[in-house]
């Protein structure tokens, strides 16, 4: 009854590992020779057993699948292992694990658990077409599936990464920055990930995922202007200006992150007042985020 994750050295991949080693189930990785040796020694702590394989390439899936009963696939060629054309959406977030959800229901595995994003980003870039590829295929593959749909992790735009950033009381804001968006911890999504396993409500399900506020950008520079007791430095992307990085942009990459950035622009609001009764996970707020880096 092994557990298979894909994409075990990103954060909610080895917060998934974490969370199934405190279980006692048994967990295997696969990873690629090119993975983080930091983060593959934090796997080899919690007991993970690594195989090496590669999205790439479905040669490398069949040692991966021995005797595994569940997939996680949290994995992605965004943002930190891109190479246009070697390492991008197509190749890997399309593709590659449409492959492996081929090979999976030839290895006879019992449940797919598939880590997309929230089902409000609607825009044609490569990173939204290749997840909802990836959704469709899942469904139609006979295997039992779950699709954890996902808003925005504030540990990802809520940081220094995408220009917010506390540490310098600075925040390049999406658009108006006043629609609001049901930001989500990237820890919360990962016990929902487990919790699936036995779930009845995540049987061939997709499940649409926020946290517990429903604030704008703006808002979200208040919470850390009130817990820093320091005035942000705020700047503004319009609209148009997204749209048109978006559709004029050549890369992949550039693509799609003018594309999610336009989304947030548009706002997110997940309504998780049915999935509370079904899944009792305590959700992290924002505030206790800002906490947490104060």
């Amino acid at each position: 009854m092994t557990n298979l994750i894909v994409g075990a050295t990103g954060r909610v991949g080895t917060e998934i590992c974490r969370l199934l080693s405190m279980k006692n189930l048994p967990v295997r990785a696969m990873v690629r020779e090119t993975s983080n040796l930091t983060r593959l020694d934090i796997l080899r702590e919690l007991g993970v057993e690594l195989v090496w394989g590669d999205l790439r390439k479905s040669s490398t899936f069949a040692p991966a699948l021995q005797g595994v009963s569940n997939v996680f696939v949290t994995a992605s060629s965004m943002p930190f292992s891109y190479e246009p054309g070697i390492n991008d959406p197509l190749l890997v977030d399309r593709n590659g694990v449409i492959n492996l959800v081929n090979e999976a229901t030839k290895a006879g595995v019992n449940h797919f658990i598939y880590t997309s994003f929230s089902g409000h980003i609607d825009m044609d870039f490569p990173l939204r077409n290749a997840k909802r590829a990836v959704e469709l295929h899942l469904k139609k593959s006979g295997m039992m599936y779950t699709i954890l749909r996902p808003s925005y992790f504030m540990e990802a735009w809520l940081s220094s990464m995408v220009g917010f950033d506390p540490d310098n009381a600075k925040a390049q804001l999406c658009g108006e920055g006043d629609q609001p968006v049901s930001y989500i911890s990237y820890l919360d999504v990962a016990k929902f990930a487990v919790e699936s396993l036995n779930n009845p409500a995540a049987r061939n399900a997709i499940l649409e995922l926020g946290g517990p506020d429903k604030i704008s950008q703006k808002d979200a520079v208040k919470i850390f202007e009130k817990m820093r007791r320091i005035k942000f430095d705020v700047q503004y992307t319009p609209v148009e200006t997204l749209r048109s990085q978006m559709e004029s942009a050549a890369d992949p990459m550039q693509q799609s992150f003018s594309g999610l950035m336009l989304a947030v622009a548009k706002g997110d609001v997940i309504d998780m007042s049915d999935t509370a009764k079904k899944f009792h996970i305590k959700l992290k707020s924002v505030q206790e985020y800002a906490e947490q880096l104060k």
